[in-house]
């Protein structure tokens, strides 16, 4: 026993000086896909070559809100909905922060909401992860922004009735500079969609469609987080430049996942100190 706690004590984990591990075991269910998305994040920094001193992580409130707690970067866990404008602080007061946004889609799609389209209007320079399970998981399983029509919640017994956003869409047509959906089961190509979003100057998205097995799948009875696994093998379409408008998501139904948008324009901070510089030079 005394060796075997030996070899232990030299052995590290891989993502060791990337994850707190004092804080491991997570709070996340079984067969929830956030802990996919974290390592899938964390595998992204280590191979995009980042200084780990100039990135910070901001989170708001809800499941993927937790996530800042357990990355060994600078983490801010914020108030419901503010994470964009709080990360927003960040890159003003500091620009050669790296910051990421890592929350959930009520978090960032539903009281975050006007956040998230400004920030894409202005091309703030950071990167937003967005996973989305499509109900509201930590405060009991209500109807999301994001829960598709006829999908039971538990407030619609009946199924929803309301249409969801598509949130590539949204933020394609906000402005966003990079735009990307990828499901839980899809590590590697999540991975290097995430590297590229690190390298992107400007406001990158990428959407994370992520099992909730204790809330979505179980009020759907569409079976546990394997289940919802196998699903995304078998009905997910990879189609790369799709138009943004084409990406909503029904009920169990196909789900189209790629790189959609991928363009060049100016930065929030590039545009602002561009205009600071020719009112200096007295350009009109």
């Amino acid at each position: 026993m005394t060796v075997l706690k030996a070899v232990k004590s030299r052995v590290k984990h891989p993502m060791d000086n990337l994850l707190r591990m004092d804080r491991i075991p997570h709070i996340w269910c079984p067969g929830c896909g956030i802990g996919i998305a974290v390592s899938a994040f964390a595998a992204a920094l280590d191979k995009a070559k980042i200084d780990l001193d100039k990135v910070a992580i901001v989170s708001g409130i809800g499941c993927t809100g937790r996530v800042a707690g357990y990355v060994k970067i600078d983490s801010f866990h914020t108030t419901h909905g503010r994470a964009i404008a709080f990360a927003t602080g960040i890159k003003l007061g500091n620009p050669e922060i790296k910051v990421v946004v890592f929350s959930g889609d009520g978090d960032l799609i539903s009281i975050g909401g006007n956040h998230f389209i400004h920030a894409a209007r202005r091309n703030m320079d950071m990167l937003v992860i967005c996973v989305n399970n499509f109900i509201y998981a930590m405060t009991g399983g209500q109807v999301a922004p994001t829960t598709p029509l006829k999908a039971y919640a538990t407030t619609s017994p009946f199924g929803c009735v309301e249409p969801p956003f598509n949130i590539p869409y949204i933020a394609d047509s906000s402005g966003a500079v990079y735009v990307a959906r990828w499901t839980a089961l899809h590590v590697r190509r999540l991975t290097n969609s995430l590297v590229e979003a690190l390298n992107k100057r400007g406001f990158s998205v990428v959407e994370v469609i992520s099992p909730c097995a204790m809330y979505y799948s179980r009020i759907n009875r569409l079976g546990d987080g394997l289940d919802m696994m196998k699903f995304y093998h078998d009905n997910a379409e990879i189609k790369h430049g799709e138009d943004t408008k084409n990406l909503d998501i029904g009920f169990q139904t196909k789900i189209i996942v790629g790189k959609f948008v991928d363009r060049e324009r100016p930065s929030y901070l590039e545009s602002y100190n561009r205009w600071l510089s020719e009112m200096k030079d007295g350009t009109p």
